[in-house]
């Protein structure tokens, strides 16, 4: 097959059976082990899942499979077969020699894994080149196959384009094509799609289970999302902190779990919710006459466009003509995969856009054209909360400072007002008091989560616009933060414009629905009628795609356990 750089033998590829064994593995990073003998076996035509939350030593064990720890990291123990062949111990030099032809890898991120200045194709051919295809010709041949195989429309045009001109999607397409170019018996797919949109997700998984049945290839599916393990694995590997704390086929671990921590991940993986226990509204809004006697809504837009130049003489219709009202004390979700339309929409709500038509009107008045001190004062009434954390919050300051800073901006207080206000909050979104003096880099992407919710309750809003607010964190991560906000709305009355393309996650936090797409709402409805009877074909397959389903629908055990576990009833 290739060539053992090492010895000069031949190295073939497994046959049958089983592909690849872990026995005992253990990885160190500069003398601190974090992977503590970690044990399983991957049979051919198989899918097995690592599951675990950030810091199980998922990644660590998939790396160290194909010795490519990064610098300080070092297997101390334990052995790597692929078939028959032990690679234990092997140099990086032999190593090489079967990277590609016996064991493939389709890294998480194709923004840093592809080379943005050459076209797509060249970076596909390369791995023929480098093991030994000489001919030019049928390279090409070869490339346009596996984009073809890949589901890549126009193969001939997609090579010869760059990778900021394809999609997410498309761009993992490639990673793909790349990895199972010299037909693999192993491939290791790291969190291939933990980036993309629920549809897209789904694409390319299924695209990854068609390679096992037709191929026979073996995948090492290295995921932190239980919903999709479940769908795709036919095993399951459960880590926690570097340690396997469970194992087995898919179907037995679901339905009777027997470790505290998998329950766990069963409990607050959004896809495994079977049912519907919606926040209750804050008490004032459960006076029925109290509601009637005022106008009911905090949010209401009518009629928003909003159009970006992306040629001098062509626009693009980013926000279409959307309407919706949202109640005070509510949370409404947005919902839609990338480039519907839904953070400009937000955007325009918080006024850090203008609305090219429409109006927006938040407790009655109408504020889609104040600007200067009209624009700092709404500042005051409506806070955004992003998607990442770490970017939003400034590296150099202590977490203290961090919240305090929109009461230092409004000159709320006294220095020593500042400093107890922003104590009680770090303390009110359940943060450990001595977080305050640390930096945002000491932080876990969860308690960063935290901090920003803190510092944009400082002022005391009544609105909150979350972005993607929770898609970045792991399943527990973020039912804990989803946790917080169901309790600091009904306890503030606060009221939410949540932004996600996750149905999962927003049939557990949402009492309302706008479906978008292509710059327009295309459904909107109570959540729980929306899950239950979607009436647009693009709702219907956005909750076809939500990771979990596959197991809903085979394993009722499972279903009935995570109900259990959850305190919801089955629908």
């Amino acid at each position: 097959m290739t060539v053992h750089e090492a010895t000069g033998g031949t190295v073939n590829a497994p046959t049958g059976g089983t592909v690849l064994t872990a026995t005992d593995l253990r990885v160190s990073y500069a003398g601190r082990e974090v992977v503590h003998g970690v044990s399983f076996e991957l049979n051919e035509g198989e899918t097995l899942a690592l599951v675990g939350e950030s810091g199980s030593g998922k990644s660590t064990t998939a790396h160290a499979i194909l010795g490519l720890l990064p610098e300080g990291g070092r297997v101390d123990a334990g052995s790597v077969r692929l078939g028959d062949l032990d690679v234990s111990g092997w140099s990086d030099r032999a190593l090489r020699g079967i990277r590609g032809p016996i064991v493939g890898l389709v890294p998480q991120d194709p923004v840093t894994s592809l080379d943005p200045v050459r076209p797509i194709g060249a970076q596909v051919e390369e791995i023929l080149r480098l093991h030994g295809h000489r001919d030019r010709r049928r390279r090409r041949a070869r490339v346009l196959e596996l984009l073809d195989r890949v589901g890549i429309d126009d193969p001939d045009l997609r090579a010869r384009q760059y990778p900021h001109e394809l999609s997410g999607g498309m761009r993992q397409r490639v990673l793909i094509a790349t990895a199972i170019a010299l037909r693999p018996r192993v491939l290791i797919a790291d969190e291939p799609t933990s980036a993309l949109d629920a549809t897209v997700q789904r694409r390319v998984l299924d695209l990854l289970d068609e390679l096992r049945r037709e191929e026979g290839t073996g995948i090492l599916l290295v995921t932190h999302d239980l919903g999709v393990a479940a769908d795709r694995a036919q095993q399951l590997v459960v880590l926690k902190d570097g340690a396997i704390v469970e194992q087995g086929a898919s179907a037995d671990v679901l339905a009777a779990p027997s470790d505290a921590y998998t329950r766990q991940l069963l409990a607050d993986a959004p896809a495994f919710v079977t049912g519907f226990r919606r926040p209750e509204a804050p008490p004032f809004l459960r006076d029925a006459a109290a509601v009637a006697a005022e106008d009911p809504y905090a949010i209401v837009a009518e009629g928003l466009v909003k159009e970006f130049r992306v040629k001098r003489r062509e626009s693009f219709r980013a926000v279409d003509d959307v309407s919706f009202r949202v109640r005070r004390g509510t949370t409404h979700a947005l919902v839609g995969e990338s480039g519907s339309g839904k953070t400009t929409t937000a955007r325009l709500i918080t006024r850090f856009q203008r609305a090219d038509a429409g109006t927006i009107r938040l407790d009655g008045e109408d504020v889609t054209g104040v600007s200067g001190e009209g624009l700092r004062a709404l500042r005051r009434r409506i806070q955004l909360v992003y998607q990442n954390p770490f970017a939003s919050l400034d590296p150099r300051q202590q977490v203290a400072d961090i919240v305090a800073e929109p009461l230092q901006n409004f000159r709320v207080g006294s220095k020593a007002e500042r400093r107890e206000r922003a104590l009680a909050l770090i303390d009110r979104v359940a943060l450990p008091a001595d977080l305050a003096r640390r930096t945002p880099r000491e932080l876990s992407g969860g308690q960063r989560q935290r901090v920003a919710i803190a510092r944009a309750l400082a002022i005391d809003p009544e609105i909150l616009v979350l972005d993607e607010a929770v898609s970045a964190l792991d399943v527990t991560v973020q039912a804990r933060i989803l946790e917080l906000l169901a309790s600091l709305q009904a306890e503030l009355g606060l009221t939410y414009l949540f932004i996600s393309h996750d149905l999962a996650v927003v049939r557990r936090i949402s009492h309302t629905v706008s479906v978008m797409r292509r710059g327009r709402i295309v459904e909107e409805g109570a959540t729980e009628e929306l899950f239950r009877d979607p009436q647009h074909d693009y709702t219907r397959e956005l909750l076809a795609a939500v990771p979990g389903r596959a197991a809903e629908r085979t394993a009722e055990p499972a279903a009935a356990l995570t109900a259990a576990l959850t305190g919801r009833a089955l629908s």
